[in-house]
């Protein structure tokens, strides 16, 4: 990681190409396998829409920024950017509590949980970017301000204000306490709930020595990737809530710029976690996205197959020989071909051991009457022949 000889400002790792490859990976499987997806994954869909706008908007300015060793953009540009990065975090945070509200009362209330549906979710993921919108907007309002990060390549709210503006103070406190605390809590409750019930249904399984159902077990596994999302995003964000409390209730200038620029980094890296988490640890995911995998290999390379070893290749649906049938007049005989040398079926594009190759040029049929021939495109023939011929 370099650093800047200037403001000690590091670059920005590649965090951002990874979030915009995960959550895009996401989003794709989420939306090929729609029709199956369970109402509390739809917080993690929306928890990586949040995350990939953040990448989006944020990592193009921030990246020519700190390599430059300043904000390289106008005051409106630094506003609308602070306010992106202010939304989407606060959204990711918001969605992340409402999870953990979602799994504690689906596991420890199973009467009420059992009755949470789609459209309950759809609600609450709306309302969580209301909440995020509220304090996102209030800077642009005057409640608050927005400005330059200490570190100087990127912009965020005026953590120094409060010792100019008495609102900037109240905003900040509200921020810190609703946005931080209230949150944090609510997770930690939530998931203590859900380890305390898990362990007494333990207990009550192994007394009765009664099987877990299958619904149970993906509930288990729903809730422990909401825990491992929360700890990571928790673990990535915390660190800049310190550092911004600290510069808040101190004198300007007195918390290092570094502190800032190390804890601002940690805290963006969050957007690539809940894409790693969900695509390798959760098997639904995995399966489909090893499902597109191979399909998106199958268009890339269609119809196609090449003999092991040989380089050769042949098409499932063409025999490789000439066919040869008696139509009519036992004079005019027509032979039908290929139009191709008697290795027709290789293929210049198939390297040897692969098992797909690139399809054939277009299809040509050599009519033979008598001892006259010529060679006419498959796809002139009559219905008969080309049937005869395919």
């Amino acid at each position: 990681m370099q650093m800047s000889s200037v403001t000690g400002v590091p670059v920005p790792p590649p965090s951002g190409v990874l979030s915009l490859l995960g959550n895009g990976l996401l989003l794709s499987v989420a939306y090929r396998k729609r029709s199956s997806l369970k109402p509390a994954e739809f917080f993690i869909i929306n928890l990586s829409i949040s995350d990939l706008c953040m990448t989006v908007t944020l990592f193009p300015l921030a990246t020519p920024s700190a390599f430059a060793h300043k904000w390289l953009f106008n005051e409106v540009t630094c506003q609308c950017y602070a306010f992106c990065g202010v939304l989407f975090g606060l959204c990711s945070l918001t969605n992340l509590t409402i999870l953990s509200s979602v799994c504690c009362l689906k596991v420890c209330f199973p009467n009420y949980g059992n009755k949470f549906s789609s459209s309950h979710a759809c609600l609450l993921v709306l309302a969580s970017w209301c909440y995020a919108f509220i304090f996102a907007v209030g800077p642009l309002a005057q409640w608050g301000r927005y400005g330059a990060e200490p570190y100087g390549t990127a912009c965020c709210i005026n953590w120094y204000a409060p010792a100019v503006d008495a609102s900037a103070m109240t905003y900040i406190v509200s921020l810190f306490l609703f946005c931080y605390i209230v949150p944090c809590t609510v997770i930690f409750v939530s998931y203590a709930f859900i380890l305390l019930t898990v362990r007494g249904s333990r207990l009550a399984v192994q007394q009765h020595v009664s099987p877990q159902t299958k619904t149970a077990n993906a509930h288990a596994l729903i809730v422990k990737l909401s825990v491992a999302v929360c700890i990571g995003f928790l673990t990535a964000w915390s660190p800049y809530a310190v550092v911004a409390m600290w510069a808040a209730f101190s004198a300007p200038g007195q918390v290092p710029s570094i502190s800032f620029a190390l804890a601002a980094i940690f805290a963006k890296s969050s957007t690539t976690y809940n894409p790693i988490v969900y695509l390798l640890f959760k098997p639904n995911f995995r399966k489909s996205l090893c499902r597109d995998t191979a399909h998106f290999r199958r268009h890339l390379c269609p119809g196609i197959v090449c003999g092991n070893g040989s380089g050769a290749c042949r098409s499932p649906k063409e025999p490789g020989r000439t066919s040869q049938r008696n139509h009519g007049d036992v004079s005019h005989s027509t032979r039908l071909s290929n139009g191709l040398p008697d290795n027709h079926g290789a293929c210049q594009h198939c390297a040897e051991g692969r098992a797909r190759c690139l399809a054939p040029s277009k299809r040509i049929a050599r009519v033979m009457v008598s001892s006259a021939h010529g060679e006419v495109p498959v796809s002139q023939l009559s219905d008969g022949l080309q049937t005869d011929f395919l």
